[in-house]
């Protein structure tokens, strides 16, 4: 609806319950659009921060269910142009609020000694977009100002995991399939309108002994084009860390950040802005708590990002709220 306007967990005191160390595995990630943040739209499909703590524990053999709340506040000013919906704007002002469900098979399969695990997340939620169209060589034009509230494209993806002692490490990859809600020429959109690829790779390192976490993950996404603006978007590079302590078996806390580059340019006829790189880096803080529901283990998480270091993006505050639990066998 539119309405327009101008593994395995440690064995010890410190052993996670099994729903607190899926809920940050699953994040092999959240996917969703963010509010025009370089790249078409100033946005990758692949969702900053969605990592964090024990980014690279796949979950033991089960079903799962997580749930993010993602939520974003960014400005640009009208110096900084922005490719939106084949418009050129600048002097934006965005907000969007994405809830992303994923659901998460891990299965029994192994690959090079590793197990498998697949997931399919699917994105309903909200943007609220107001810019001031960019005329060359005049200067800002007409405001616009638009808001959606729709379904995403969902993205499907697999993962295969590995641990060792304190180590924990994971590869995956994740697709975006360019079936969501996209409106042609709009500025708010959920759904990005162009197929997508990102490989990632992720490490933890948890001492069972302190319940320190380190986590680290990398990856690369890969653009197709979006047909209706002719825009391609180059490749970006993303990396997220997460510093935490679990203090009891209920609560943990730590910091967090992420970095992207775009490391190759936009092309095709809609690129009117040329390459169009971009960049963007943010610190923060999260918190999880573990508690029961009947007989289920359930881990809530939350994150929030600043953002800084802008470049051809828009700067500004992202977060999380994240609810995660096994289902069926998976809940024993």
């Amino acid at each position: 609806m539119r309405r327009e306007r101008q593994t395995a967990s440690p064995a010890n005191r410190y052993r996670l319950p099994l729903a607190w160390a899926v809920g940050s595995a699953l994040a092999l990630s959240v996917l969703a659009a963010a509010p025009a943040n370089a790249a078409e739209s100033g946005v990758g499909f692949y969702l900053l921060g969605s990592k964090g703590p024990m980014a690279g524990i796949v979950p033991p053999p089960g079903a799962y269910i997580q749930n993010d709340l993602y939520f974003y506040s960014g400005s640009a000013g009208a110096n900084r142009d922005l490719p939106i919906g084949g418009q050129i704007v600048a002097n934006i002002d965005a907000h969007a609020y994405i809830n992303l469900t994923t659901g998460v098979w891990s299965t029994e399969w192994q690959v090079l000694g590793g197990n498998v695990a697949l997931l399919g997340i699917l994105p309903i939620g909200s943007q609220d977009v107001s810019a001031a169209v960019s005329i060359p060589n005049v200067g800002l034009g007409a405001a616009v100002d638009d808001d959606v509230f729709t379904i995403g494209d969902p993205v499907l993806g697999a993962q295969i995991g590995w641990h060792s002692g304190n180590f924990h490490w994971n590869v995956g990859a994740l697709v975006n399939v360019p079936v969501g809600d996209y409106q042609q020429g709009e500025i708010a959109n959920v759904a990005f309108n162009r197929w997508g690829a990102d490989l990632s790779a992720a490490l933890t390192w948890l001492d069972p002994d302190t319940g320190i976490d380190l986590s680290g993950a990398i990856g690369f996404t890969f653009n197709g084009e979006n047909p209706d603006t002719d825009y391609t978007t180059g490749t970006e590079f993303h990396a997220e860390w997460a510093l935490s302590k679990n203090f009891t078996q209920a609560f943990s806390a730590g910091l967090v950040g992420y970095y992207y580059q775009q490391v190759t340019g936009d092309s095709g006829e809609g690129a009117n802005l040329g390459d169009f790189k971009g960049r963007v880096a943010a610190l923060g803080a999260t918190a999880a708590y573990n508690f029961q529901v009947g007989a289920t283990p359930v881990s809530f998480r939350a994150k929030v990002y600043h953002e800084f270091a802008a470049e051809n993006r828009l700067e500004g505050n992202a977060g999380y709220l994240t609810l995660s639990f096994p289902i069926g066998a998976g809940a024993n």
